[in-house]
């Protein structure tokens, strides 16, 4: 079985100009796979004439023979049309069988990408394309990966960042590149071209970014009156929909620093080794030192735990607010 792609190894080939005619974008990294799309969009097709090679299928509005005829047809005054397949899901295994032949003799001229986030590789058509090589996994970030990512994505904008601002917008907005890209394009129209750690700052302290910060930082010292009152200051100020995810990420991320910190510590280790174990994220080493010694390892397993439930209670439609009242009166103790 082929290995899956890498985002950063699709960017690289599709610069290269040697693009797949066929691909399986799939992975949690929404966000990514979007900027990727576009990526694709606008390297393979000139705008002039993007109209005319440029389809949008949906699972729920076409038969999957269909996209095989539409992927059959040759491009207009380009050399390549691009065909986007969403809403895999709403195919069958057996729908998706009618397209196997094409997979394995493909139109040259064309760049078929299936969109599924969660594919079922245990059906012959995705065990197949993957097989074929095709496959792109969106994962999310890594921790070590952020900080490289930012300024990756900051290039692109046209923005230099230096690392010590890179790695304070990490520790102030998380690891979700959707939320990391929109404070970038902050920074850049408010800074332009170069920005440090001052900067980043000074903006943190006037956007509502500071407010997830200060709600981790209270909860990671179990500060539980002051926690509630920012959680419903965060919670007023937020998208609806997104803020309640938005807390119980960086809870989680806060949690596991914390606890990997106390693991250090609990060994003998002093707060050089916490800083080298953090690796990138090593200025964190001191704060996150002083708030383990307010944490068991029994308390940081049953928050992850709490968490992990609120999470669930959450997606399954529950009120966001008692539940994140609740789940940090608990973390708190």
């Amino acid at each position: 079985m082929a290995k899956d792609q890498l985002p950063d190894d699709l960017f690289k080939s599709v610069k290269e100009g040697s693009t797949a005619p066929v691909y399986l974008f799939h992975g949690p990294g929404e966000f990514r796979m979007e900027k990727a799309l576009e990526a694709v969009r606008n390297l393979l097709i000139p705008e002039p004439v993007r109209d005319f090679n440029l389809e949008i299928l949906y699972g729920d509005e076409i038969k999957a023979e269909s996209i095989v005829v539409k992927a059959r047809s040759l491009p207009f005054m380009a050399a390549t049309r691009v065909i986007i397949v969403r809403r895999m899901e709403k195919f069958t295994g057996e729908d998706l069988e009618k397209c196997i032949p094409y997979l394995e003799k493909p139109c040259q001229s064309t760049c078929l990408i299936f969109v599924c986030p969660k594919p079922d590789f245990r059906k012959k058509f995705y065990s197949t394309l993957r097989s074929l090589g095709q496959a792109v996994n969106f994962q999310d970030l890594k921790e070590g990966e952020v900080a490289p990512w930012i300024r990756k994505r900051a290039a692109e904008i046209g923005l230099k960042i230096d690392t010590e601002a890179c790695l304070y917008l990490q520790k102030i907005v998380g690891n979700s590149p959707r939320d990391l890209s929109g404070e970038l394009e902050k920074l850049y129209l408010r800074y332009g071209e170069a920005v440090g750690i001052d900067q980043v700052i000074d903006m943190v302290r006037h956007s509502r970014m500071y407010t997830i910060f200060e709600l981790v930082d209270r909860v990671s010292t179990k500060q539980c009156k002051e926690s509630l009152i920012v959680l419903n200051r965060f919670l007023e100020e937020e998208d609806k929909r997104a803020a309640p995810l938005r807390v119980i990420g960086m809870l989680n991320r806060q949690i596991r620093l914390i606890w990997q910190a106390k693991a250090v510590l609990d060994k003998g280790g002093r707060m050089k080794d916490v800083a080298k174990n953090l690796g990138p994220l090593q200025f964190l080493a001191k704060d996150l030192g002083r708030q383990s010694r307010q944490w068991s390892q029994e308390e940081l397993e049953i928050g992850l735990d709490l968490l992990y439930r609120a999470d669930g209670w959450l997606k399954s439609g529950s009120r966001p607010k008692p539940v994140l009242e609740n789940l940090i009166i608990s973390l708190c103790g």
